[in-house]
């Protein structure tokens, strides 16, 4: 099959998709751009900033985007082509979008509460408590597991054979491992990251304190990034990968506390324009590559083979793929952020349900990259190797290096290069938004355990140490694709979880909630049977910290489930509460959150 048909008929079905079932989906809700947005609202300058629209969608699409729509189909396709093709496609149209849409637009209306605290409201405080403590874990796991991901492809060599570069080459520094010449591809990544950071706040001075126009930062954004490449091709740092576990680990905790337009969006903001390269690059190899002839190489299916590696392809394919499909984390985002910069409720389709699709769109690229980029065995070398680490991060740079040489004709090693700088930017977006979300989690849980709270547990440092510390433990002690089965599990769970408490939300503001409910129960029942699967593997390899989280998350999901039916069958009474949906301020996360 030519792999043209897979960018095509992907297309086809999202644009239908966002034209018709999002504007269904708008109507349900009761769009109102009139409304005052919390960012307006509860102004402060450090949380809640009103921000520009194209620029919250590049936060938004950076944070939710970051490296999972790329690992996990790069994880995935050892599936096969067409399983993961359909599974991006079903799931984010139906289920990952949905998901994304209901939940900013909700947080909104709920004055830019967190999912935990919309939990609060509508399933009572037993409910914000299981959830609160679920998200905790689920946040542990997504930053550890992309803390290893990322030092490990920082640490990146690829032999010049596999560039396709002569010896006498002066484009890669390199170094001689084992008899062979090796370009420096992770430490150019490397400098690149630390460029775009240093230069981050320059560009939120200019877009939040000076309120420049975007014709300006833009073409400032763009510059950074290309010059961070330059940078990286000249002084490539190279460390090991628990050094830069640290020094990620350091950089999280400064920016979970900063304001969120010194770091945090204007890091988004830069980065994004390097992800929007990587899809239009992507997006044109393929359609020449297509043009030009080539096929599907890898396996249309490859379940057989894939099962020793990964698992039964249910549940294990639904939870491998998470973001480009559907994703709890988004949640994590949308309510944790987003919403509390958002100025208008007619953003949130675009930003919720579109950021979704684009992410869709993203993931499908790497499907068609793998399927022809990259020699099979090569692949499955790399990502499920009999011995070292798993790099899928490589594996996919590699595939977009073959992809954009076949289809443009683009040199293999600048494609190699950008495959890296592609998904390294925001693997520490990911990772400074998520550790952020975790701050506010603690507050919360704190605020709930004591009636008066010492003062130091309401600090920014020790909530986000606590965080990043715990982050550490895990990563030191865990390789990625030992962690990413479980961090995959819980975030698909998380995301179930979600959708069910939005449900109830919808239920007692008297909406219809079925395009909620039944993507929340095929979540529900598949994300438990891999808990379930789970269990035995973690308690055969003797991993009692995994086995731990793992039993955790089944007690509190079941919890929540629990509360959440008794909730929904109360649902006309608590549609009279004049407390849900109330336009009194934000007594809770609000002022702690102003407090920093």
């Amino acid at each position: 099959m030519n792999v043209l048909w897979l960018l095509l008929g992907a297309v086809f079905v999202l644009i239908l998709a966002y034209r018709f079932y999002s504007g269904f989906i708008s109507k349900v809700l009761g769009e109102d751009p009139s409304r005052v947005t919390p960012a307006v609202e509860f102004k402060d300058g450090v949380d809640y900033c009103p921000t520009k629209s194209p620029v919250v969608f590049a936060h938004h699409f950076a944070s939710i985007a970051g490296a999972g729509p790329i690992i996990g189909p790069t994880m995935a396709i050892i599936y096969g082509v067409v399983p993961v093709w359909l599974w991006v496609l079903i799931g984010g149209i139906f289920i990952g979008a949905v998901h994304d849409y209901v939940t900013l637009f909700v947080s909104i209306r709920e004055k830019g509460r967190s999912i935990a605290e919309i939990a609060r409201r509508s399933l009572g405080d037993s409910g914000f408590a299981l959830m609160i403590a679920f998200t905790i874990v689920m946040i542990l796991l997504v930053t550890s597991s992309f803390l290893v991901a990322s030092a490990t492809s920082l640490t990146s060599l690829v032999s010049l054979e596999t560039m396709k570069l002569p010896a006498d080459q002066n484009l890669l520094k390199t170094v001689v491992q084992d008899g062979m010449a090796m370009g420096k591809i992770g430490g150019i990544a490397s400098t690149s990251v630390i460029f775009i950071t240093l230069f981050a706040p320059l560009i939120g001075f200019l877009n939040y304190r000076r309120n420049v126009s975007l014709k300006i930062t833009v073409p400032a954004a763009i510059l950074i990034c290309i010059v961070s490449v330059f940078v990286g091709l000249v002084w490539p740092i190279n460390l090991g990968v628990k050094a830069w576990m640290i020094i990620l680990a350091i950089y999280t905790l400064i920016a979970a506390g900063a304001p969120v337009w010194i770091l945090l969006q204007p890091r988004d903001f830069i980065n994004v324009f390097i992800l929007y390269g990587g899809i239009i690059l992507l997006i044109a190899g393929a359609i020449g590559a297509g043009i030009s002839g080539v096929s599907v190489e890898a396996p249309s299916f490859n379940i057989a083979d894939a099962t020793p590696k990964i698992g039964l392809i249910w549940p294990f394919l639904f939870i491998t793929v998470a973001c480009g499909a559907i994703s709890g984390f988004h949640a994590l985002v949308a309510g944790g952020t987003v919403s509390k910069q958002v100025t208008s409720e007619k953003s949130a389709r675009t930003i919720g349900y579109g950021g979704m699709l684009l992410e869709t769109v993203l993931a499908v690229g790497v499907i068609i990259a793998l399927s022809c980029g990259i020699n099979f065995q090569e692949y499955t070398n790399i990502v499920y190797p009999e011995s070292g680490k798993s790099n899928p991060i490589l594996a996919f740079a590699l595939a977009m290096s073959g992809l954009m040489y076949r289809g443009l004709h683009i040199p293999v090693a600048f494609g190699t290069v950008f495959g890296i700088l592609m998904v390294e930017g925001f693997v520490a977006t990911t990772l400074d938004t998520a550790v952020r979300i975790n701050r506010y989690l603690f507050e919360e849980l704190w605020s709930i355990l004591f009636k008066n709270p010492p003062k130091f547990l309401k600090t920014y440092i020790f909530n986000s140490g606590l965080s990043v510390s715990l982050m550490l433990i895990l990563a030191f002690t865990n390789a990625f694709n030992v962690i990413w089965p479980v961090f995959g599990t819980a975030n698909q769970l998380l995301a179930a979880l979600t959708l069910v408490t939005l449900a109830v939300w919808m239920a007692a503001n008297k909406k219809k909630n079925v395009f909620l409910l039944v993507p929340a129960f095929f979540m529900i029942v598949t994300t438990i049977f891999s808990l379930a699967f789970l269990l035995k593997r973690y308690f055969l390899s003797h991993n009692y910290l995994l086995l731990g989280a793992d039993i955790l998350m089944i007690v509190l999901s079941c919890g929540l489930i629990v509360i959440a039916v008794k909730s929904a069958g109360k649902s006309k009474r608590v549609s009279k509460d004049k407390n849900l949906c109330a336009k009194e301020p934000v007594q809770d996360l609000n002022v702690v959150n102003k407090s920093n």
